[in-house]
């Protein structure tokens, strides 16, 4: 996410993205691989930082499932192939749930 959405999407101790009422749950990677995918695809023309956001899903206290891609945008990309799975968080993110956040930066590990 850019650094602009993670500051406004914080109130009350947590994480509820300005896109949450559209699709009605959060957008998350897995793995490493899907989450520079990800950012290709979505923040590569990003005029505001981008930030990596790691949640332990143990704490979450709201539902998490792997689901079949939603794509906000309603298009395809290449992280959609294949029938890939991404887990999709149905509440606002408790930021005690919340275990990194630092710059992404493309071409580096995640």
């Amino acid at each position: 996410m850019t650094s602009a959405d993670w500051t406004s999407g914080q109130v009350d101790g947590r994480y509820t993205p300005a896109r949450f009422s559209n699709d009605g749950f959060v957008h998350c990677t897995g793995d490493v691989e899907t989450t520079a995918k990800v950012a290709q695809a979505y923040f590569s023309k990003a005029t505001d930082a981008v930030l990596l956001v790691e949640i332990d899903v143990e704490k979450l206290d709201v539902a998490l499932k792997w689901e079949a891609a939603a794509p906000p945008d309603g298009k395809a990309h290449a992280h959609h192939a294949g029938g890939k799975l991404f887990p999709h968080v149905y509440g606002s993110i408790p930021l005690t749930a919340v275990v990194g956040v630092r710059p992404y930066l493309p071409g580096s590990p995640s």
